[in-house]
């Protein structure tokens, strides 16, 4: 997420004390022995690519949060918790983390059966503390704010009716986080609902209490009256008005694509019809304005990322294959913003891309996008879950496209699976390696750092991956695997890894 405020981080969307052993069994990833974190010291400064939004105890390392929407807590199936795994100078521990579900003291609620507590999260400093805090989604009940502090995540304040897709970031430009909160809606039908939706400035008080609430569009966008409709005004109810937005939110990215120094956001929305797609909302003073972004689909979600591919101090927004073209989109950033005339698609046929491409590849199935070398261009993280090879369907792959000046070139991309050498795991069929990533410094070196997932990983517990970054892109060196088991969580069937950031 972007916050002009502070360093400048394109998002999404990511681990260990070095790798002491790792137990493979023959279906992939069994039990994986770490080693213990470092103790942590006192908060130190940040690492120059590590932001606060993504450090909840203020020690200069980026923690990486995974979702397990599907894990049965306190005998509620598809309950769901999210867990916390701390940063450090050696990476990430399966003994420093947090685990957070409805049933976790001091969270308000209790595990519900079928609720999927956090399919969704947002990281941001929503108190200007200095310590990012975590906003986690869930379902028709709201989300919950769990506060960063010196020892970590800790409390829970409760967002009541607004459980879906959270996004922080600086929407109007003042310097101070604020959250977009969506509420949770039915997928399907012809039609659409409009969904609810408010927008928080910060600072936001840990007793959940923001600093203003704003409309989540500007008046300029209230399609279907007129801006000096009262009633509209004053109920805030109506369709696709001032509280509402088109279509069930289920993801979204934050980035400043028009350079104004106010956060946007590109939102991942059911469109009607079985369809989907993506919408961008330009941040402002008074409120969001709205327009159709790159991405379309049949076929359900598809990757969106967010960052300066080309370095140009703009936001782009790269959009994973659709049903139709089968190609990866970078629809690039300008000051008047996107700038459809000049975009770019590519798929594994890019020159210096290794791979074949093949229909049902899905190639960009996740999409992250960073500076993982540091040369000053964001590099594009791509799953390719779909991707066959050495006769297993489905097993997955990953890539990791540099940018350049002139966007991407395809020189010098890497592709890794769980074949790779070095890399944790055996691959196999229908594994769907690579269906979502992250990018973050979690051992503070100034490289971003990938961790990637296969939620169908040992009959669909799931694992999460994580490759070092470097000045030449990701090593296997010191990769790390890790499931809910690892962390000694719910992990049977529970989709582990489902998100990342």
């Amino acid at each position: 997420m972007l916050f002009p405020a502070r360093r400048r981080t394109p998002t999404t969307a990511r681990l260990t004390a070095p790798l002491a052993a790792a137990a493979l069994l023959a279906g992939g990833i069994g039990s994986v022995a770490l080693t213990a974190a470092s103790a942590q010291a006192a908060p130190a400064a940040a690492s120059a690519d590590v932001d606060v939004q993504d450090d909840f105890n203020g020690d200069g390392y980026a923690d990486l949060v995974v979702g397990a929407p599907n894990a049965t807590v306190s005998g509620a199936a598809k309950a769901g918790y999210v867990a916390v795994t701390y940063g450090s100078s050696s990476g990430l521990s399966a003994s420093n983390k947090k685990l957070v579900s409805r049933s976790t003291s001091g969270v308000p609620g209790s595990a519900t059966a079928g609720q999927r507590f956090g399919s969704t999260f947002a990281k941001g400093d929503l108190d200007g503390d200095g310590y990012g805090d975590l906003v986690i989604a869930g379902g028709t009940p709201g989300s919950v704010i769990l506060w960063g502090s010196a020892s970590g995540l800790t409390g829970g304040t409760n967002v009541a009716g607004y459980g879906a897709a959270p996004q922080a970031g600086d929407f109007d430009g003042d310097g101070k986080t604020d959250l977009a909160l969506f509420s949770k809606q039915n997928v399907g039908g012809d039609d659409p609902e409009g969904a609810p939706a408010t927008l928080w400035k910060g600072p936001i008080a840990r007793t959940g209490e923001p600093a203003a609430t704003l409309n989540i569009l500007d008046k300029s966008e209230w399609w279907g009256y007129g801006a000096d409709d009262a009633s509209c005004v004053t109920n805030g109810g109506c369709e696709d008005g001032p509280d509402s937005i088109t279509g069930p939110i289920v993801s979204g990215q934050v980035g400043d694509v028009n350079g104004d120094g106010k956060d946007d956001i590109v939102q991942w929305t059911y469109t009607g019809d079985g369809t989907w797609g993506n919408q961008l909302l330009y941040g402002g003073s008074a409120g969001f304005t709205t327009e159709r972004a790159p991405g379309d689909s049949t076929g359900g979600v598809a990757g969106t990322g967010v960052g300066d591919v080309n370095n140009d101090g703009y936001d782009d927004v790269v959009v994973g294959a659709d049903d139709w073209s089968e190609k990866v989109r970078i629809a690039f950033g300008s000051a008047q913003g996107l700038n459809d005339a000049g975009d770019q698609t590519f798929d594994q046929s890019l020159p210096g891309f290794p791979g074949a491409q093949e229909s049902g590849d899905e190639v960009g199935s996740a999409v992250s996008v960073a500076d993982v070398t540091g040369d000053g261009y964001a590099d594009i993280a791509l799953g390719i879950a779909g991707e066959d090879f050495s006769g297993l369907t489905d097993a997955g792959s990953f890539a990791l496209v540099p940018g350049t000046a002139s966007g991407v070139t395809g020189a010098g991309t890497q592709v890794f699976h769980q074949n790779t050498a070095g890399v944790p795991g055996v691959a196999e069929t229908n594994d769907r390696f690579g269906v979502t990533t992250a990018l973050l410094d979690v051992n503070g070196n100034g490289h971003r750092d990938l961790a990637v997932a296969s939620t169908a990983e040992n009959s669909d517990n799931g694992a999460v991956w994580l490759l070092r970054g470097t000045t030449t892109g990701l090593t296997t060196t010191s990769a790390f695997a890790f499931g809910g088991k690892d962390l000694s969580a719910p992990y049977t069937d529970a989709l582990f890894g489902s998100a990342l950031r």
